[in-house]
């Protein structure tokens, strides 16, 4: 099943650039993932096991920052798909 997921992350610190960079380069890495990013959030494309597994995994990476807030949106449906 393809999902699209829309995902915002806060770290509650001064140099909060940095951590949101990391985050969307791991993101990167996942060979089965498609990442787009936007001004506000980052959209990620693909199946539902490996989109799901890759958040799961940074997310948990970026809690290492003290007071970090995840915004997600999820659909079952790849919005990439869909014509405007």
């Amino acid at each position: 099943m393809k999902i699209s997921v829309e995902i915002s992350y806060y770290p509650l610190k001064e140099d909060y650039i940095k951590p949101i960079g990391a985050f969307i380069e791991r993101l990167h890495t996942y060979e089965a993932l498609v990442v787009r990013i936007s001004g506000i959030s980052t959209h990620i494309f693909g199946e539902y096991k490996d989109v799901m597994g890759a958040i799961t995994n940074e997310i948990e990476t970026s809690f290492e920052v003290p007071h970090s807030v995840f915004v997600l949106k999820i659909i079952n449906a790849d919005l990439q798909e869909i014509p405007d």
